[in-house]
């Protein structure tokens, strides 16, 4: 499951560094079907399989902050705008 979302999270970077926000959108929601899956819980993990999955929640908390280093600038005065109306 983690690696799955690391996959669609860097995806997603990718796409939101290309400009591609249909796709972004789309793997978005892909995303988020996902991660709706941990709310069900996920059993312990030890070892190898732990540092794994410390590793893979990196990399999806990198790729987070690359997508939102890319959105965020559009969002606050398009935000701002809607806001004033």
């Amino acid at each position: 499951m983690y690696e799955n979302l690391a996959g669609l999270t860097a995806k997603m970077s990718m796409a939101a560094q290309a400009g591609d926000f249909h796709t972004l959108g789309r793997l978005e929601q892909q995303c988020a079907s996902e991660a709706s899956a941990l709310e069900s819980g996920v059993p312990a993990l030890a070892g190898a399989q732990r540092m794994r999955k410390i590793d893979l929640l990196k990399q999806i908390m990198a790729n987070d902050r690359a997508i939102r280093d890319v959105t965020e600038p559009w969002m606050n005065p398009t935000e701002k705008a809607m806001a004033a109306h």
